[in-house]
């Protein structure tokens, strides 16, 4: 039994009469799916109420823990580069080109030199918006720099590690900076100068293997998937199921590869202790 009869075939508007809706107002949380607007998501850190942190990208995070929220950028000039003329989807360089073009950023990693409560620190963050944050020969090289830079001027360092891996379309050149940022950090190690390991969601692949956990100290955000292979091609290769929480930063900890968790809020008055207590 019909209860509606439709006396007209469709319903005709015109373009002009649709009223534009703006995107990005909102920010739905993947976690617990809570909706609030995206101003108060980013006066919040961008930090939902269950505690599900949001990437954060080296803008962001420079301004959260820097003095006045003034740092000088480093070696900003570098760019990839495509020696191999490597093509998956399309050329790399054509890539690389449109990344650069839709960030505004040269590469994966921004380095910067600032003051924490008035002390100097030299970050290296990782831009997870630049090919997914993976690993290549500038990340490789910008690292490489910044760490020269911090023995010449005696400053302590940190990188914010968030990357999906080795950057596969610079193949060796790409695994090359696995041992080229293991060799510069034992150097970093011998002019006793601290180095300050930072994970976030996602650090995984070749950035695991190599600097992201050498430092003197190895912090993360609550939540921040950390290790080599995903969960999902673990599961595949055991064939078993994984123990909750697996590979997140509350399961790292607990087995003893990080040395503590920090929320975004209090990531500053952490940093700051911490290279206070370098110090002295």
């Amino acid at each position: 039994m019909k209860w509606f009869k439709r006396s007209k075939r469709g319903i005709n508007t015109e373009t002009k009469d649709k009223k534009e809706v703006k995107e990005g107002l909102w920010y739905k949380c993947p976690q617990c799916k809570t909706m609030v607007s995206m101003e108060e998501h980013r006066d919040n850190l961008k930090v939902c109420t269950c505690g599900q942190h949001e990437k954060y990208n080296s803008q962001e995070y420079f301004e959260l823990f820097f003095d006045n929220k003034e740092f000088t950028e480093l070696f900003f000039e570098l760019k990839s580069v495509d020696p191999l003329e490597f093509v998956d989807t399309k050329p790399y360089g054509d890539r690389l080109v449109a990344t650069i073009k839709k960030t505004g950023l040269n590469d994966a990693l921004t380095s910067a030199h600032g003051k924490i409560d008035g002390l100097d620190l030299v970050v290296a963050s990782m831009n997870f918006e630049f090919i997914g944050g993976s690993m290549g020969s500038v990340v490789g090289e910008k690292i490489a720099r910044s760490i020269d830079y911090c023995i010449e001027n005696g400053y302590p360092l940190m990188i914010i590690s968030k990357s999906g891996g080795a950057r596969m379309m610079e193949a060796a050149y790409s695994l090359m900076q696995m041992a080229k940022t293991s060799a510069k950090l034992t150097q970093l190690s011998d002019a006793k100068l601290p180095y300050i390991s930072f994970l976030t969601d996602p650090t995984t692949g070749g950035v695991t293997a190599s600097f992201a956990m050498l430092g003197d100290v190895n912090i993360a955000e609550p939540g921040a998937l950390i290790g080599f292979a995903g969960p999902r091609v673990i599961k595949e290769t055991i064939g078993r199921d994984l123990p909750e929480g697996f590979q997140r930063s509350e399961f790292v900890l607990e087995h003893g590869f990080l040395d503590y968790i920090v929320h975004r809020k209090d990531l500053k008055t952490k940093l700051s202790q911490q290279l206070r207590m370098f110090k002295n």
